[in-house]
């Protein structure tokens, strides 16, 4: 019995669910840092139809498949529903999430409970990420790309150059 429960540890499967318009360097330091330490890890893109995307769903699945290409335990998906809905359906039984600042933790633990209140099975895990990625978001990244600015020690190389060309900007 002892070792099937080892065995059944050593299986698990997370997700670290997110918009990702654009993923950032950021985003690749949690997935880096989760994924072996898991079976499977899904990077999931939350579809969002309230939220104005400058990626479509199947660009920014693009993007986390080039990032993640040599990760062959991260499997990259998407999402329309509630995250407890897709974590249900996945059989998951743990959430990843990412904390830059003492900002993050209040919404954070907030949706951590819900989704707790809500599928009481699932456990949310908070990462927080490395120093260097801290000042990072995906709107700020956004904005400096959209002006033109250098963007390419923020994201990955394909990451800012569909930044730029859905700019119209010449780099």
């Amino acid at each position: 019995m002892a070792t099937k429960r080892i065995d059944e540890r050593l299986r698990v499967k997370a997700i670290y669910p997110g918009s990702f318009d654009p993923v950032t360097k950021g985003h690749l330091d949690i997935i880096q840092r989760a994924a072996p330490t898991l079976h499977k890890l899904v990077v999931a893109v939350a579809d969002n139809p309230n939220k104005k995307q400058c990626f479509t769903i199947d660009e920014r699945k693009e993007f986390l498949r080039e990032v993640t290409k040599n990760m062959p335990n991260v499997e990259i998906d998407s999402f329309n529903t509630l995250l407890v809905d897709y974590v249900k359906q996945k059989n998951i039984r743990v959430i990843i999430r990412g904390l830059r600042a003492v900002t993050d933790f209040e919404m954070e633990f907030q949706m951590a409970l819900i989704n707790k209140s809500l599928l009481p099975t699932a456990e949310t895990i908070f990462l927080v990420t490395s120093t260097e990625y801290s000042f990072l978001s995906s709107s700020i990244i956004k904005e400096v790309a959209q002006y033109g600015g250098d963007v390419t020690h923020f994201v990955h190389p394909l990451v800012a150059q569909g930044l730029y060309q859905k700019f119209g900007i010449k780099r």
